[in-house]
């Protein structure tokens, strides 16, 4: 089951979002503020953030820009009232995949969370393909299995060479 960190600091869209979500089979885990986001995003791992732009503590283009320098499968959609003075070219910039205008409407809202969850989905498979960057256990494994598996080319081209040395 995919995740989705749910960021926004309205209890009314926080509901919304959560129940439009849950119906459409995703786990939804709920935050309230930036400073929120960014705890769960290490704890958590989703495959989808849903911030609101605006905020508090850490505003959403921050908290976006945090989050894909941290998890490089990740999407993220940046929200904002339909009151608010939002740019979208902004939210491209910061990083984010998608926008989406509140109230959230079911039928927009799983519009664009079902591609983007697929592609992050992709991604991390992508990504666990790919060496682990900082975990030295990992690493010395595959690079065993690389050595394991061109260890009968190495000892021929050694045996090779100390026979030449010795023929000398």
């Amino acid at each position: 089951m995919s995740k989705i960190l749910l960021a926004d600091d309205s209890p009314h869209a926080r509901r919304m979002g959560e129940t439009i979500l849950r119906e459409e089979g995703y786990q939804v885990m709920v935050v309230g503020d930036g400073n929120a986001a960014l705890a769960q995003l290490a704890q958590a791992d989703p495959d989808l953030l849903i911030a609101d732009a605006f905020l508090p503590q850490v505003d959403g283009l921050a908290l976006c820009r945090a989050a894909k320098a941290r998890l490089a499968h990740l999407r993220v959609i940046l929200t904002a009232g339909l009151l608010k003075s939002f740019d979208e070219a902004t939210a491209r910039a910061a990083g984010a995949d998608a926008t989406l205008w509140k109230p959230f409407e079911a039928s927009v809202m799983s519009g664009k969370v079902r591609p983007l969850i697929e592609e992050a989905v992709a991604a991390r498979r992508v990504a666990s393909d790919a060496l682990p960057i900082g975990d030295a256990d990992k690493i010395r494994k595959r690079v065993a299995m690389a050595v394991e598996a061109e260890l009968p080319r190495i000892i021929d081209e050694v045996t090779r060479k100390v026979m030449r040395e010795l023929e000398r």
